[in-house]
């Protein structure tokens, strides 16, 4: 028998408990022995729930037993979540999270702890949820160089973005719809600003370009200024609007940023809707590959964690090795990065066509109707030309990135 403690008894903990429990047969056959939940450890008593005989609340308990070899961390933050988790591992404990701001922060260190100690350190939940990407890109994908990772990483942005194109709602109405039905939180920072995604391209980027990326080094842009004008410019355009996470290597340089975008039919990620992710990966040889699926919900999450459980229960005493070194990646200015550009501006177009075209020289311009603003599109530009140019576009509503 496997042993297990899940350190943190909130939606994702509470689900690893309940896959184990409803699936114990097909992961005893796959683990090659039965896992057992020990210990459930957290500040709250469970009373009435099954649970409750087995919740602590002193980590030492964990850390002191023997017979416990496997951890789960599904606190979130990194306080006290990095401590506990790296006095798991000191303790002789395998470690699996969900838990994408510990993994970004700390990734490689605990990792390279992991790995001194023939343990390991697994985190296939902490980016896209339930859909594999982490295993793929450490195992399946690693005959290739990997060149260029682009995914919808947020649900709930996505959601939000989803429903003011199909219903032409405005953002605020929208976020509280998505409060309401629980896929925003009643602060929904972290998501609608882009803080989410940003830690899990910088897990994704790590991993494929293995050295540590610094989400804190990742241009970071949300979606609280996308307007329900924005969609109607858009559906003109055959476009969508969508928050990416974005990396690239190009030309021996890495980029790496998080912001809206519009895409047009053809891209492999245009039809990616509601809550729902989808990571498009491109390699020197796969070309492109995609993975879709529900990147976020109590049991698709948990079974992501249940899954490295199994692994890690299978691979006791080895440890599996990843790539991602301590060093750290530089990333290029995004000052560098080239790109079109939508434009919304107000005054009329037959009095400001002079002056845009003075700016940006040839351009493709877009009527939505919208009474007192007219929308074009650049050329190709570096974020710097862009911004320099834009700096004497006075009128200038919104811009936002084109992504073919």
């Amino acid at each position: 028998m496997v042993a297990i403690a899940v350190m943190g008894y909130g939606t994702i903990g509470s689900g690893v408990v309940e896959v184990i429990e409803r699936n114990k047969k097909s992961i005893t056959e796959r683990a090659g022995e039965e896992i057992c939940v020990r210990y459930v450890l957290d500040l709250r008593d469970f009373p009435g729930d099954p649970v409750q005989e087995k919740v602590v609340h002193d980590v030492n308990v964990i850390l002191e037993d023997p017979e416990v070899s496997i951890v789960v961390e599904t606190m979130g933050g990194t306080k006290p979540a990095y401590d506990y988790v790296k006095s798991a591992l000191l303790a002789g404990k395998s470690v699996c999270t969900s838990n994408k701001e510990l993994v970004a922060k700390h990734g490689a260190e605990l990792l390279n702890l992991a790995r001194g100690k023939n343990l390991n350190f697994l985190f296939e939940a902490s980016v896209g949820g339930g859909i594999p990407i982490i295993r793929p890109l450490n195992q399946s994908l690693t005959s290739d160089e990997i060149y260029e990772i682009t995914g919808i990483l947020n649900g709930t942005t996505n959601y939000i973005l989803t429903k003011m194109a199909r219903e032409g709602a405005g953002f605020e109405t929208v976020l509280k719809q998505a409060q309401d039905l629980g896929y925003a939180e009643r602060n929904p920072s972290a998501d609608v600003d882009g803080f989410d995604a940003c830690r899990k391209i910088a897990i994704l980027s790590s991993l494929a370009y293995g050295h540590q990326v610094d989400y804190e080094d990742i241009y970071t842009e949300g979606i609280t200024k996308i307007t329900a004008e924005d969609f109607k410019y858009a559906a003109l355009m055959k476009r969508s609007i969508k928050l990416f996470g974005m990396s690239k290597r190009e030309d021996g340089k890495f980029y790496a940023m998080v912001s809206p975008v519009m895409i047009d039919e053809d891209h492999a990620l245009y039809s990616v809707n509601d809550v729902f992710n989808g990571i498009l990966v491109k390699g020197e040889v796969i070309d492109q590959l995609m993975f879709y699926g529900r990147g976020a919900g109590k049991l698709p999450t948990a079974s992501a964690v249940v899954a490295d459980v199994i692994d890690a229960a299978k691979h006791r005493n080895r440890n599996i090795m990843t790539t991602w070194h301590s060093s750290k990646l530089t990333l290029a200015p995004i000052d560098d990065s080239e790109k079109r550009f939508f434009v919304r501006v107000r005054g009329e177009l037959t009095e400001g066509r002079t002056r845009v075209e003075r700016l940006f020289g040839p351009v493709e311009y877009v009527d939505a109707g919208l009474p007192g603003e007219f929308g074009f599109v650049t050329g190709t530009l570096s974020e710097k030309e862009f911004s320099d140019k834009s700096k004497e576009l006075e009128d200038m509503i919104t811009r936002i990135r084109l992504e073919e």
